[in-house]
């Protein structure tokens, strides 16, 4: 009995020990997104609460805990409910599987890469949910774009996530790193991470592609009915995916937690600084996007998803696979 009530508190203390600092990190990249954006448009930001305004998200946070949480009289009240608790928790349990370092993962399963894949397709019906639930037109429009742009997003991400498969023979995330010792698969896979890149824009409904709350036709999109703590919910959880998207494009293609340059005193530092670091250069890559792009037409978005990416996707498998295979290259696993 002993032994299982120590499983039970070591595995605990390990998905807390993820957990707390991925939040703390949420709230950290919300105030470095505001911090960048304002930089751009040469102004100070959030400067305020805390040494360089680092405090205002906790103060933010704080805000939404009290705010009174209005549930719409016409809406469906267990699905409106729901929703937010939905789109956050897929949003948290996705980075069980992600490497920190070669032992410093929760879950090294051997799918690793098709649980992240299958996970955050899921993500989908926390905003449908919401959309549906909440009874009224704009959230519904809403809940509807981001499903079909979501959906049109994931095709792309799957067939290049199948382009680093080929290199790799393996669905393990921490084989995925280990492949890349030699070379990242951002210099012989460029096209695939600027597509990848892109579509995680899509995916995680970021500038240029924020259509499902596009404020000039859609109020706040599938948000709209939503306030309080709920509506800090569906914050986080988009937050959290936008870093998982980050994590995910450093693992298939900046090489994870290996250091860039293999000799001392850099391969001395540990793995999750490494990784901690290029999550960290995506991210502001993320953020620059919003502040210098205009926002896409939702025609001109599904041409782009359908009609350039999921074909030239494709025409890039066939290539990597007819490459590999003519150089007698493929991974061959014993």
């Amino acid at each position: 009995m002993s032994e299982y009530i120590n499983i039970i508190f070591f595995e605990t203390y390990k998905i807390l020990f993820l957990l707390v600092p991925v939040l703390v990190s949420v709230a950290m990249i919300v105030w470095l997104d505001r911090r960048i954006w304002a930089f751009v448009q040469k102004r100070r930001g959030p400067n305020v609460v805390g040494p360089f305004g680092l405090l205002q998200s906790l103060a933010d946070a704080l805000k939404y805990m009290f705010k009174e949480i209005i549930i719409p009289a016409s809406s469906n009240k267990v699905i409106f409910i729901l929703a937010p608790i939905v789109t956050m928790t897929l949003a948290l349990i996705s980075w069980a599987v992600i490497p920190f370092g070669d032992k410093q993962v929760i879950a090294n399963i051997n799918v690793g890469i098709l649980y992240l894949f299958a996970v955050s397709s899921l993500g989908v019906y926390g905003i449908i949910m919401g959309g549906w639930a909440s009874n009224s037109k704009y959230p519904f429009l809403g809940a509807i774009r981001s499903a079909a742009q979501m959906i049109s997003y994931e095709i792309s991400i799957g067939i290049i996530i199948i382009n680093v498969l080929l290199c790799v023979g393996s669905l393990n995330l921490n084989d995925i790193i280990l492949a890349q010792k030699n070379i990242w698969f951002i210099i012989p896979l460029f096209p695939m991470f600027v597509i990848f890149f892109i579509s995680a824009l899509a995916e995680t409904n970021r500038p240029p592609f924020d259509l499902p709350e596009a404020e000039a036709e859609l109020v706040a999109g599938y948000q709209t009915e939503y306030s309080g703590m709920m509506y800090a919910m569906f914050w986080l959880g988009e937050y959290a995916n936008i870093l998982l998207m980050c994590a995910l494009g450093s693992i298939l293609f900046l090489g994870g937690w290996l250091s860039p340059i293999d000799f001392y005193p850099f391969n001395i530092l540990p793995g999750a600084f490494w990784m901690v670091l290029k999550i960290l250069l995506l991210f502001i890559l993320f953020s620059l996007i919003k502040t210098i792009v205009p926002r896409y037409r939702y025609d001109q978005l599904m041409r782009l998803g359908w009609k350039v990416f999921l074909p030239f996707s494709l025409i890039w498998l066939v290539l990597t696979a007819s490459f590999l295979f003519f150089l007698n290259m493929l991974p061959v696993k014993g």
